[in-house]
């Protein structure tokens, strides 16, 4: 039985259509599979029920000592992905696909009065090739529509000016039946038919929103010249082109040599995808992995990398698609970063490959080193906040009242990008009269510090206050009683647009929406705000239970605040025993407790 941990590879691959390959102990590659979901399709391999597969594939799967894949947009993608590297790499175990087998091409024959026609061989004579197209069906469907909307020769003739002059052809029974116009005797111009040639290569190429608006156009004209009979032959052919699908586009003849790369980073990794194009089909993929050692650049690492792919896979390629213009001294390569089109869609491809592949590794080294995640969060903190040191330790004031009634403050803790919950405070607002955030910020903040400066504390690196310009500027003048503004960074989080404001900043500094430093801050904005609204929901509770008790005759301020310490809540009061309360109380204030609720 093989001693792969099948398991832990397969939480790393994707529930996405892609490429994957089994390699053995020794590196080889052994078998490589297309697959519409990479997950299922691949843990079907390791089904504890193998009894359902044949000698050969229980062989396979227990050589498999490492699984890799390329991540692709759909299972037709898929496919030809997997045409591609097979015969390019021949694996031992893909026995059963012939040498010979090639997807098929549509190709418009360079010649006069071009043909169209599929073929599994693209030959350069200046023809044009469309595909491949990994379904024969839907390779047919779309030539079916071509002779269906565009009548065209299928005849080899040589139709040149001189033959057709001279008259040497005569039309045959597909211009009787009318599948052709019949240009072999000048019946249809060149100019008519080139033109059908043009629209035909605007839906192979996936244009067909041009050709429904130039056939619409046609409509339009030919109804208003009253021509009916030209109106409804492009009507039917517009019926036709409107139920058309377009192919996939996953490769294209029109990138016939081609290298992509792209590129992810943080501080410590950077990965490098790699996709190499020949005739218009990726015959190789590739990401790396390069732990930075002296803080190289992207450019640097991409470069490197660039250089040693292409010596790797014996590239000959002047073109590379790259996402950004590196810097590179080879006059002899031409770096493209695409906008738009086909080869936008190669780079959004590799970015697709690399940032999957990047986003799986870190977080397999973060299940076996949680500390990595915490330096990554952390670091990440300190760029984006623009700090001077870690933010190791952070807090977080919330101020809560009601009606301004029963004003508190609270601050939670994180260290380490980690609630630290026995580090949460709250303060009952001692000096501020009426709903004032500004001035309860104030104190609170004051407070805080004072104690900690008292206590010989270490400050936090990083103080965060919910809410806009108001309150974070009563914070920092706090701060400054105190002399320590210049000892940790503040900032303030307005809570409608999640805008944070530095003192002293007229503009607020947006982050990502989709940070990770942003998502910390809201959790610790929302951790202040629940520990902020559950304390002060009860003291708001006690304040009105206090009002409660304090009207039955003989029951003052202490002893309410003496019963509501004791038994917690009304409820219990109204349910204790006269011995129970008279462990609280003396034989009158009981005898009257009861009576009160007796009537009540």
């Amino acid at each position: 039985m093989s001693s792969f941990d099948h398991k832990t590879a397969l939480t790393a691959i994707p529930h996405k259509p892609g490429v994957y390959q089994y390699w053995d102990a020794d590196g080889k590659l052994m078998y490589i599979g297309k697959a519409k979901d990479l997950r299922n399709r691949v843990g079907s391999y390791f089904n504890s029920d193998n009894r359902q597969f044949n000698g050969k594939t229980r062989v396979l799967v227990s050589k498999i000592r490492k699984i890799t894949f390329t991540i692709v947009d759909t299972e037709i993608d898929a496919w030809l992905l997997e045409n591609s590297l097979i015969k390019k790499h021949q694996p031992k175990f893909n026995i059963n696909l012939k040498d010979d087998k090639t997807y098929p091409w549509i190709i418009v024959k360079n010649e006069n009065y071009p043909r169209i026609y599929w073929t599994r061989k693209v030959i350069k004579d200046g023809s044009t090739y469309f595909g491949p197209y990994g379904s024969i069906g839907m390779m047919h469907t779309i030539l079916d529509l071509i002779k269906e909307t565009y009548p065209l020769r299928t005849c080899n003739l040589p139709l040149n000016d001189k033959n057709i002059a001279e008259g040497k052809f005569k039309v045959c029974l597909e211009f009787q039946i009318g599948n052709c116009k019949g240009p072999c005797q000048a019946y249809q111009t060149e100019s008519d038919y080139d033109k059908n040639i043009a629209e035909i290569k605007e839906i192979l190429n996936g244009k067909i929103g041009n050709v429904i608006r130039d056939v619409k156009g046609v409509i339009k004209t030919a109804s208003e010249e009253l021509n009916f009979e030209l109106a409804h032959q492009y009507s039917r052919r517009l019926q036709v082109l409107e139920k058309y699908q377009s192919k996939s586009t996953v490769v294209n003849s029109a990138i016939t040599n081609v290298d992509v790369v792209s590129i992810a980073s943080d501080e410590r990794y950077a990965f490098v995808n790699y996709l190499k194009v020949m005739n218009g089909t990726i015959i190789q993929t590739q990401t790396i992995e390069v732990k930075k050692q002296l803080d190289e650049s992207d450019d640097e690492i991409l470069t490197l990398a660039l250089l040693d792919f292409r010596t790797k896979f014996n590239s000959t390629s002047r073109e590379i698609i790259v996402p950004f213009e590196p810097v590179l001294a080879d006059e002899s390569l031409r770096f493209t970063v695409p906008k738009l089109g086909e080869k936008k869609k190669l780079l959004e491809l590799s970015q697709k490959n690399v940032l999957f592949f990047k986003k799986e590794k870190l977080n397999q080294y973060e299940k076996l080193n949680p500390d990595l995640r915490t330096d990554r969060i952390l670091t990440t903190m300190q760029k984006d906040l623009r700090l001077t040191q870690l933010p190791k330790h952070i807090e977080c004031f919330d101020n809560s009242n009601f009606q301004g009634k029963y004003p508190v403050s609270a601050i939670v803790v994180f260290k380490d990008a980690k609630p630290s919950k026995k580090d949460y405070r709250h303060f009952n607002v001692k000096t501020v009269e009426g709903p004032n955030d500004f001035a309860t910020m104030e104190e609170a903040v004051f407070r805080r510090y004072r104690r900690m400066l008292e206590e010989d504390q270490p400050l936090p690196q990083l103080i965060i206050i919910d809410g806009g310009k108001g309150q974070l500027s009563s914070a920092v003048k706090s701060l400054k009683l105190l002399g320590i503004e210049n000892r940790v960074t503040i900032i303030g989080i307005a809570k409608r647009l999640e805008e944070l404001f530095y003192p002293g900043d007229s503009y607020p500094l947006y982050l990502d929406k989709k940070s990770e430093t942003l998502k910390i801050i809201q959790q610790l904005r929302d951790e202040a705000h629940r520990f902020g609204i559950t304390f002060h929901r009860k003291k708001r509770d006690q304040g009105t239970l206090k009002t409660e008790l304090e009207q039955i005759p003989a029951i003052g301020k202490t002893t309410a605040d003496r019963l509501l310490t004791h038994f917690k809540s009304v409820k219990k009061i109204k349910e204790a025993t006269e011995q129970q309360l008279s462990e609280v109380l003396n034989k009158k204030q009981v005898a009257t407790l009861l009576e009160y609720f007796k009537q009540a």
